[in-house]
């Protein structure tokens, strides 16, 4: 698989829409679910809001929906510094957490959120052919469940090919290991079933783009995880599939991945004009 010149990551990451003079606004703890959903959940209304960081004097612009990580038991939304002054908008998303709630309840919440990123954009001036969806370990991971298993997103009644790319970081491809554990099944037992990213490979997926660190660093099988989802995305005959290593860089890889994040959603913000 690919390792990467970071040095010529960042020149083209320095180089993309930084030269931009916008002004930007971000809003904070917007809530996903309908007023019904909230009311009659007080986890959801506590914890199921976003933040939206956008660009105020520019229209039809990109939008790059992030969820954070944290193993689906932990963490927080954020606006990645890395990804403001960019030209896009982007969406920083809470989720429900295991224990409080079964892991399964995350990915709902991603695909709830995503939807209102449908629904919503236009309003603050966003394209929504335009909608990228990545985010780090168990943000990764979300990502491709409703990126690739479409049941999750037709519940919102939006179409997971609609997505103009997934760019998942050291995402799980087999099930996640906190689904895992609530069914007794040690995190070194590799499983894929429905839960894993590895069990919905098709070949009309949105364009794919996997991140991983270092083999030999990352958390315990992850490159070698993305390496046969790769493999098994291209048998499906998806033929924009793309897995890059970071060597040096352990799981915690998210610095020198932000600027491949980047040049891929231009890269393929190129490819829709033609």
């Amino acid at each position: 698989m690919r390792k990467l010149i970071i040095l010529l990551s960042f020149f083209l990451y320095g180089v993309s829409l930084s030269a931009q003079n916008l002004e930007y606004e971000t809003k904070n703890n917007i809530q996903y679910y309908s007023a019904s959903v909230n009311k009659s959940d007080k986890y959801i209304n506590e914890r199921c809001v976003l933040d939206i960081y956008y660009p105020k004097n520019k229209k039809d612009f990109a939008t790059i929906v992030w969820f954070h990580g944290g193993g689906l038991t932990g963490g927080n939304k954020e606006i990645p510094e890395a990804l403001k002054n960019k030209g896009f908008a982007i969406i920083g998303v809470n989720y429900r957490l295991s224990p409080k709630a079964k892991a399964e309840k995350a990915i709902e919440d991603a695909a709830a959120a995503v939807a209102w990123t449908f629904n919503n954009i236009a309003n603050y001036g966003g394209d929504k052919s335009k909608i990228f969806v990545s985010g780090h370990s168990a943000g990764g991971y979300l990502g491709m469940m409703i990126g690739l298993d479409k049941k999750w997103l037709q519940k919102e009644n939006i179409d997971a090919n609609q997505i103009a790319g997934l760019i998942p970081f050291s995402g799980q491809c087999i099930t996640h290991f906190e689904i895992r554990r609530e069914n007794g099944i040690p995190e070194k037992q590799p499983t894929i079933d429905a839960f894993a990213p590895l069990f919905h490979v098709r070949g009309d997926a949105p364009p794919l783009l996997l991140i991983t660190g270092d083999r030999e660093l990352e958390m315990l099988g992850r490159y070698e995880e993305n390496a046969y989802m790769t493999r098994m995305m291209k048998l499906n005959g998806h033929k924009d599939t793309k897995l890059y290593e970071l060597d040096g860089y352990g799981h915690g890889m998210t610095e020198p991945a932000f600027p491949l994040l980047v040049n891929e959603v231009n890269r393929i913000l190129k490819e829709l004009k033609k």
